[in-house]
């Protein structure tokens, strides 16, 4: 089984590009495809265009042409909810929970800090306290696969310049690479989740995302910001990372289930 998840930075722009309707559609076919930002109402988004997911869920921010998620599945979900208990975020679109035969599929948009820092308290007090308790009381149930943009690198690896993005005694860090925004992952791994990608390649690396600002993609100056988190019981063969696909500034991210 395969899942893939990917922040499209706008699904109207998105799906006009050239190769991304191919990309789930002819070329990879995941059983699951999970989006984030897309940026639409749900009357803004072709469904039709995925003939064979007949299976489609949306979950749009009550601000127009920001944030939302969606999940789009081959097979029917026994039951899809929306956002977590506690959210310090209601209506910005950022959560979709799908339960399957064996696990509990969360796709997730988790708020940045601004570039000026703002959020950063209410992500580290309030959105990632209340997203770890969400996905273990999901696991008293079943098994949890979480994926999305978290907007976090977790560790100097998972970024080109970690030295000048990090936190200092003098500068509070980029937003995505604070001590509080690192915290809130490393959290979820002290928890019993497990980064996927990192399991299964340790010590590559490889970037999910690139500002458009100068040709940092073309130069791989990335971030690694899109995961795929998973219970311990969920078994994975591998975790890929397509940082070979463009249509956004993220690249689709993925796993293969045993």
């Amino acid at each position: 089984m395969k899942i893939i998840s990917w922040n499209v930075n706008g699904f109207r722009a998105w799906n006009q590009k050239p190769g991304t309707l191919e990309f789930f559609n002819t070329n990879e076919q995941p059983d699951i495809f999970c989006l984030q930002e897309t940026k639409a109402q749900p009357d803004q988004i072709d469904t039709s265009l995925f003939p064979d997911y007949p299976y489609t869920f949306l979950h749009s921010a009550e601000k127009k042409g920001y944030s939302s998620t969606a999940i789009f599945s081959k097979k029917e979900p026994i039951k899809v909810w929306y956002g977590m208990k506690n959210s310090p975020i209601e209506n910005e679109g950022r959560i979709i929970n799908a339960e399957f035969e064996k696990f509990i599929l969360v796709t997730v948009y988790t708020p940045n800090a601004k570039p000026d820092l703002t959020r950063v308290d209410l992500r580290h007090q309030q959105w990632d306290t209340a997203f770890l308790k969400h996905m273990k009381k999901l696991e008293k149930k079943k098994p949890v696969i979480v994926c999305g943009d978290l907007n976090v690198a977790h560790k100097p690896i998972d970024l080109a310049r970690p030295d000048a993005n990090k936190t200092t005694v003098t500068k509070p860090g980029s937003p995505g690479f604070t001590d509080k925004e690192r915290a809130g992952i490393q959290n979820i791994i002290d928890a019993g989740f497990i980064d996927t990608f990192r399991k299964h390649h340790p010590e590559k690396i490889q970037y999910s995302w690139w500002s458009y600002r100068a040709a940092a993609r073309e130069r791989n100056v990335g971030w690694r910001i899109d995961y795929f988190l998973t219970s311990p019981k969920i078994k994975t063969k591998d975790a890929i990372i397509y940082d070979h696909v463009t249509g956004s500034d993220h690249c689709p991210v993925g796993i293969i289930l045993q």
